[in-house]
């Protein structure tokens, strides 16, 4: 799906800030798709966009409201629907990354079809997808793989990106979770599709293109993960990475929320991606080591952490937010 913007960001009346990480992200990474938020009484959450109403804010250029957080349970709350309602009455679609449907609320589904306007269930895709067939593709693509959930690869594979515009190559972000299909306007949401096709979707994602030209594309959940190893598995495959990038954290030892499943090696993380990658590419290979340090007080730890992790695995290592990912970009340049 592509996505109409600038986005008027929806924060609704979250008590904890952290629950608005769509928002956060989308501020971040494509501030230029940002023309305002939006807030109800008591929200916790606040991006540095300036407030606006709906119709303030479709005059000052907004195409659609984007639910920019996740209430617990993915759902949207009765008490949201009246300020959905006035957008879509002052002119803007509606874009939802959260696992209740859009279009499946009928007050809002009824509201849409009266104003004429759109409804994007981002999580969501009416899209035939096909199985995979494994053909290899013209181009080059570099897949951000994880130990574990929330490490994060959406935001190593677009300062990657970043970093690789700045160079003046040839590159595209690759979206495969809601939150990034915002940020980009396009992609699919591979934990949405059924288990059967989560390869084919990701080969619609990376699709042929120019010998030089690079994918990165977001990784999702890990192969390790006791709930979500069989979505990374296919976007894995599906991907057929000529790289990769494992992603890490400086201080977290287990699996998020499965204290009973301790984080793996390095080395052993590096050959079974790589192993299971050969099954569509005999050649794609680990090529660095992203490690979000946040919870390492000063940048000393942190780069003495980054420097342990390269002799122990010979890859260069770096946190892509602390310090840029010039490192990795050098790395796929001998791809």
């Amino acid at each position: 799906m592509t996505l109409p913007s600038p986005y008027l960001l929806f924060l609704g009346d979250v008590s904890e800030a952290n629950r608005a990480k769509t928002g956060y992200g989308i501020v971040h990474w494509a501030p230029e798709r940002c023309v305002a938020q939006i807030r109800l009484p008591g929200c916790a959450a606040d991006t540095g966009l300036p407030d606006m109403t709906t119709r303030d804010a479709v005059a000052a250029g907004a195409k659609a409201l984007v639910i920019g957080v996740a209430p617990q349970g993915g759902a949207i709350p009765d008490r949201w629907h009246s300020t959905l309602l006035e957008a879509l009455d002052a002119g803007l679609d509606l874009i939802s990354g959260m696992h209740t449907r859009l279009t499946e609320i009928d007050v809002i589904a009824a509201k849409a079809r009266a104003c004429g306007r759109r409804l994007y269930d981002v999580r969501h895709t009416e899209r035939q997808i096909p199985s995979a067939n494994g053909l290899k593709r013209s181009g080059k693509r570099c897949l951000l793989v994880g130990l574990d959930c929330s490490l994060g690869k959406k935001w190593g594979a677009l300062a990657l990106t970043q970093e690789m515009q700045a160079r003046g190559e040839k590159v595209s972000f690759r979206a495969t979770g809601q939150t990034g299909i915002i940020i980009a306007g396009e992609g699919i949401a591979v934990d949405a599709v059924v288990a059967d096709f989560v390869a084919g979707a990701a080969e619609i994602l990376s699709p042929d293109n120019e010998a030089d030209h690079w994918d990165i594309i977001e990784g999702q959940g890990s192969i390790f993960h006791a709930a979500y190893a069989g979505v990374s598995l296919g976007l894995l495959h599906g991907s057929q990475p000529d790289a990769m990038i494992l992603c890490a954290h400086a201080e977290r030892k287990h699996l998020e929320l499965l204290p009973h499943i301790p984080h793996r090696p390095l080395r052993q993380a590096i050959e079974l991606h790589e192993q299971l990658a050969h099954v569509t590419n005999p050649n794609a290979v680990v090529v660095g080591i992203s490690v979000n340090t946040s919870d390492l007080a000063t940048e000393q730890a942190a780069r003495a952490h980054l420097e342990a992790i390269s002799a122990t695995t010979g890859l260069p290592a770096t946190d892509p937010i602390r310090f840029g990912c010039g490192v990795f970009a050098d790395a796929l340049q001998s791809i």
